[in-house]
């Protein structure tokens, strides 16, 4: 399959490349930055600009988005707002944009986590944008069939537990490889309209 996976030089993302290229798939690498296709999911005009220069592809993964941590009397409009871009609306453009550019029977997975089910604290912005990219998989996988649309929630990777454990006490960790699998049955599977938590 031609894969265009989206993040693909974070943790999860290189590790994504790797597996799927392994696995005989051709996969096309696009980030903000250090990959052969520039995208910022912030901004779609970007991703409208990723989708003609690459083509058709079978399947879309995004393993990008952030959102902000504070405090919830700390965090303001733009702090919402920028969290539900950078994490919600640029995968929804992802699947919106690439609607006509997607295979018919292929596939777009996408990336939430844990805080959408069990928030930690300074997680309102980050709960509220994952939570909206559940809701969306499972509303637009009504009607973009027979693509598929799916998503994968993970709890903190076991590898980035030295950084982000503090974040998420008591919450179990779940090692990368495990996630890498999930994004795996998304894409060589047949679901649709689901959330593969892990954790």
């Amino acid at each position: 399959m031609k894969i265009l996976l989206v993040g693909a030089t974070g943790r999860l993302g290189a590790a994504l490349f790797a597996a799927l290229a392994q696995r005989g798939h051709h996969v096309l690498g696009a980030s903000r930055e250090h990959s052969d296709h520039h995208v910022d999911i912030s901004n779609c005009a970007t991703i409208a600009a990723l989708y003609e220069r690459i083509g058709p592809v079978d399947a879309v993964i995004c393993a990008a988005g952030s959102t902000p941590y504070k405090p919830l009397h700390q965090l303001t409009h733009d702090d919402y707002l920028t969290g539900f871009h950078n994490k919600a609306l640029g995968q929804i453009d992802l699947v919106r944009l690439g609607l006509p550019s997607i295979a018919p029977r292929g596939s777009f997975t996408l990336t939430t986590g844990v805080l959408a089910r069990e928030p930690v604290v300074t997680s309102a912005a980050a709960s509220a944008a994952n939570g909206a990219v559940e809701s969306f998989v499972r509303a637009a996988a009504l009607e973009a069939a027979p693509v598929r649309v799916n998503a994968v929630s993970p709890t903190v990777v076991t590898e980035a537990l030295e950084q982000y454990a503090d974040f998420f006490p008591g919450i179990e960790p779940v090692p990368l490889e495990r996630v890498v699998q999930a994004y795996i049955r998304s894409i060589e599977g047949a679901e649709t309209g689901r959330v593969f938590a892990l954790g």
